[in-house]
């Protein structure tokens, strides 16, 4: 196992993409605390951030790395890995488990924005909050997340699983706007209440709201009532409206909302 501290309090974004399994594997300490980071604008050597204790297991889906302490402003942890795990002990910054392949990263605190950003693999699972955009791509890219598990214990901003492809999203706290926007496959679900606009432009896929939504989108239609919903093979108990939409973008994903904390949408009943 490998521990890593912060040597200072960092002020400015540090990107630290080499913190992973794959980088870590088959390397010294010495070899570890060479590999490049960048501070702010100044490129450093991540010895020179980070106290580096430990040693890598023979096996490299082995590997585990264990972070302490607040890194906040450390960005990109866990990019692209495909084996190994990552435990962060506190909160960590942007851009964590970016294009992660396979293996598993946890943190018990909160996360920043872009988590799980176009992961095709692998499980990221959050203690506490977290940003907008999880599981979602770049500005300008439609490869959202493609595959692995994002699980979030507290809450969840907006535009959860934008672009999703494939996998699953399940969020315990309340979510932001415009979840499941731009959809194609994959499941989102949600204990929590959500601020609305779900599904925008979705064509396939399944988003499950467990509370309330103050309304649905009039490009969504009803379909049926619905006593329980899986999700990766959990029974969820309803009852649920079971949305299809969206209609703007000859959709056919799966919206389905609960029917005790939303008696305002009841009027939509009538058109069943």
């Amino acid at each position: 196992m490998i521990t890593l501290r912060p040597r200072h309090r960092f002020t400015v974004p540090v990107d630290a993409e080499c913190i992973t399994p794959d980088s870590f594997a088959d390397k010294s300490i010495e070899e570890i605390a060479a590999l490049q980071a960048w501070e702010g604008n100044r490129k450093r050597v991540l010895g020179d951030l980070f106290k580096i204790e430990g040693e890598t297991s023979a096996m490299q889906e082995k590997v585990s790395i264990h972070i302490f302490e607040d890194v906040s402003k450390v960005r990109r942890i866990g990019a692209g890995m495909s084996m190994g795990e990552i435990v962060v002990e506190g909160s960590a910054g942007m851009h964590l488990g970016e294009g992660m392949k396979g293996g598993s990263i946890t943190v018990s605190g909160d996360a920043g924005s872009w988590a799980g950003c176009m992961m095709s693999g692998g499980t990221l699972e959050i203690k506490g909050d977290v940003g907008d955009y999880v599981g979602a791509p770049y500005r300008g890219s439609t490869k959202g997340m493609g595959g692995g598990l994002i699980v979030v214990h507290g809450n969840a901003g907006n535009e959860v699983g934008c672009f999703m492809r494939k996998g699953l999203i399940k969020v315990h706290g309340n979510i932001g706007q415009f979840a499941g926007v731009h959809m194609k496959k994959g499941t989102i679900f949600v204990e929590g209440k959500c601020e609305g606009r779900a599904g925008a432009e979705m064509v396939g896929g399944k988003i499950i709201i467990c509370a309330y939504i103050p309304s649905v989108l009039p490009t969504f239609t009803i379909d049926t009532i619905k006593p329980k919903v899986k999700v990766n093979g959990e029974v969820i108990l309803g009852p649920f409206y079971q949305f299809i939409g969206d209609l703007a973008d000859n959709g056919n994903g799966k919206l389905f909302v609960s029917q005790t904390k939303n008696p305002h949408l009841k009027f939509y009943e009538k058109y069943l």
